[in-house]
C-alpha cells in the first residue's frame, strides 16, 4: 500500500468504546504526521460443525452476519473519520483471521509507520482488540505500538508530554529514539525517567550483607550515568527538543505511571535489560500498559 506522505497510521476498531477512542488519537496523529489513515478491523467465524476447530472463512462468509457488521463498522468509521477531517487519506480492511494476525499484517505492510489498538475491546465483534491482543502486538510488530487506555481521561490545564523510560537496554534505546522524535514532531517536551531500586531490595535473602550495599548513592548514580549516555546522542541530533532528566528511587514501571499524566505519551521499550527472552513482553512495559491513563507506545 503505498502513500504519497510520510507512511500510514494503522488502527484496529471493533466498535468499542476503546477502539472509538483509538480511531479519534490516530486521525489526529495521522493528520500531524501528514499520514494517511488505514482502519482495520478482524473477523473470526466459528465453523458450525467443529467449534474446537477453530476460525474458518465459509464460501458465503460476505454474506454471513458477522462480515456485514465488520462492513458496516469499517463504513461508519471511515465516515466519521471523513467528517472530521476531510483532508486525510482514508482506508480499511476487513481481515478473516485474528485481531493481532490482522494487525501485524498490516504492520508488516510498506509505509505502516505506527499501529494503534485500545486496550479493552468489546468481546462481541472480531473477537475484540482487547488487552491481550496490545500486549501480542507490543511483543512482535516491526514498527511502534500505541495502546490507548479503556476510558478516555483528561488531565485539565497540563500540556501534553512524552515521557520514556530508560534502563540501558537496546528496546530502551529504540524507545528513546522514537520519543525524541515524538516530542519533536509535537514541539514538546521530553521526559527521560531512569528508575533505581536498592540493591537490598534484592539481596535480604542471601544472608549477612556487607555495609558497602546499603549504600545507596552508587546505585543512584549509576542510574543517572545510565540516563545520561542514552539520551547524549539523540539530545545533538534533536537540539530544539527540552529534555527534563529524573532518576528515580521506585519500580520503574511505578516511576513511569507517577510520572505521566493522561495527557502524556509513555514511550517504553518492549523488553528492559532484565526481561526473560521466553516472555512475550517485560514485566515493566507490561505493567504500565495495564496502569496508564494515557496512551503507551511500545517500541522493540
Amino acid at each position: 500500500m503505498e502513500h504519497s506522505g510520510p507512511g500510514w497510521v494503522v488502527v484496529g476498531v471493533d466498535g468499542s468504546d476503546s477502539s472509538r477512542h483509538a480511531l479519534e488519537w490516530s486521525a489526529r496523529e495521522a493528520r500531524s504526521r501528514g499520514a494517511g489513515l488505514w482502519i482495520v478491523t478482524a473477523l473470526e467465524i466459528a465453523d458450525p460443525q467443529d467449534p474446537f476447530a477453530g476460525p474458518v472463512a465459509p464460501a458465503d462468509v460476505e454474506e454471513s452476519p458477522q462480515f456485514r457488521e465488520g462492513q458496516a463498522l469499517l463504513d461508519y468509521a471511515e465516515r466519521w473519520v471523513g467528517r472530521l477531517y476531510p483532508e486525510l487519506e482514508v482506508r480499511s480492511r476487513l481481515v478473516l483471521r485474528s485481531p493481532a494476525e490482522a494487525l501485524l499484517e498490516a504492520a508488516e505492510e510498506p509505509g505502516a509507520a505506527v499501529v494503534v489498538v485500545g486496550s479493552r475491546g468489546r468481546g462481541t465483534l472480531a473477537s475484540a482488540f482487547a488487552g491481550s491482543v496490545g500486549v501480542e502486538l507490543a511483543a512482535h510488530s516491526p514498527v511502534p505500538v500505541v495502546v490507548l487506555p479503556k476510558r478516555h481521561e483528561v488531565a485539565a490545564g497540563t500540556r501534553e508530554r512524552v515521557v520514556v523510560g530508560i534502563d540501558g537496554s537496546s528496546a530502551s534505546e529504540n524507545a528513546v529514539e522514537f520519543a525524541f522524535a515524538e516530542a519533536a514532531r509535537r514541539g514538546t517536551e521530553l521526559v527521560a525517567v531512569c528508575a533505581w531500586q536498592p540493591i537490598t531490595a534484592f539481596a535480604l535473602t542471601m544472608g549477612p550483607l556487607p555495609a558497602e550495599v546499603f549504600d545507596e548513592d552508587p546505585v543512584a548514580e549509576s542510574a543517572r550515568q545510565t540516563l545520561e549516555e542514552a539520551i547524549a546522542a539523540p539530545r545533538e541530533r534533536y537540539p530544539g527538543v527540552l529534555v527534563n532528566v529524573r532518576t528515580v528511587r521506585s519500580h520503574p514501571a511505578a516511576a513511569l505511571l507517577e510520572t505521566a499524566t493522561p495527557t502524556d505519551l509513555i514511550v517504553v521499550g518492549s523488553r528492559g535489560r532484565g526481561g526473560f527472552t521466553g516472555l512475550l513482553l517485560g514485566s515493566v512495559s507490561q505493567s504500565v500498559l495495564h496502569g496508564a491513563h494515557g496512551p503507551v507506545a511500545v517500541v522493540r
